[in-house]
């Protein structure tokens, strides 16, 4: 996977179209959008990408959030293409997170906090999270035993991204920033990334209620969208990866 790091950042120098930097962005910035309750398309979602304007005849009108958002994301994208090298840090959590609600109309409230850590209690889905005033601790704490680890794998990273999400420590926003640093460290771990398919949301819901029981079912779903990333992986890179570089 170094390989492949390697590969998407050159084509992320290069401005290169059509290929997997391409396809990651739009995919991984849709897919993850939808699952938060973004309007836009993946077609819309591609259209921002390639010419960074609006202009979408015939089409249901969009919030102008989630225009902003979809921008976003790919500006923090790259973000985690360019700070892969260095550790996770609540630093660089707080960066997704502030480059994410930057212009959006959460951005003009004082209280939400863009970029720093909740002000006020929050639920999800009717379940406490950690109070604003516990955050930072709770946040040293994951990232004491995440950096502890002798050797992060596969499933490390799936229960960073559980405890993150109990933690939920921004006021809105924690799934997308949560799903930027799964793919974040599966790269930088040499571990194939994935993307969460908004289609596939329900399974990917059921398993982070449950992991605290069962932790078969966010493993199983993000298992099955690794599956489908490495497939992407080996149509674009294949050769490369197995040493036939053009």
């Amino acid at each position: 996977m170094n390989d492949l790091l390697t590969f998407l950042k050159e084509e992320k120098e290069a401005r290169r179209r059509g290929g997997l930097y391409h396809k990651t962005q739009v995919k991984l910035d849709y897919n993850s959008n939808r699952i938060e309750g973004s309007k836009l398309t993946e077609e819309q979602t591609r259209y921002i990408f390639e010419t960074r304007t609006i202009g979408f005849k015939d089409q249901d009108a969009v919030p102008v959030d989630d225009i902003i958002e979809t921008s976003n994301h790919f500006i923090a994208f790259d973000y985690l293409l360019d700070t892969i090298d260095g550790p996770l840090s609540n630093g660089i959590i707080k960066e997704f997170h502030r480059i994410l609600k930057t212009g959006t109309s959460d951005a003009v409230n004082k209280w939400f906090n863009v970029g720093e850590w909740k002000r006020t209690p929050n639920e999800v889905e009717g379940v406490e999270t950690a109070l604003p005033q516990n955050v930072e601790d709770e946040m040293d704490k994951l990232g004491y035993w995440y950096k502890s680890l002798y050797k992060v794998v596969f499933e490390d990273i799936i229960e960073y991204h559980y405890r993150f999400g109990k933690i939920h420590p921004f006021q809105d926003g924690n799934g997308r920033v949560g799903r930027l640093i799964m793919f974040r460290e599966c790269l930088k771990n040499n571990i194939v990334p994935f993307i969460i398919d908004d289609d596939h949301k329900q399974f990917y819901y059921r398993g982070l209620r449950e992991f605290g029981r069962v932790r078969g079912y966010l493993i199983d779903i993000c298992l099955s969208e690794q599956d489908i990333y490495a497939e992407w992986v080996n149509y674009f890179y294949g050769e490369r990866l197995h040493g036939k570089d053009d």
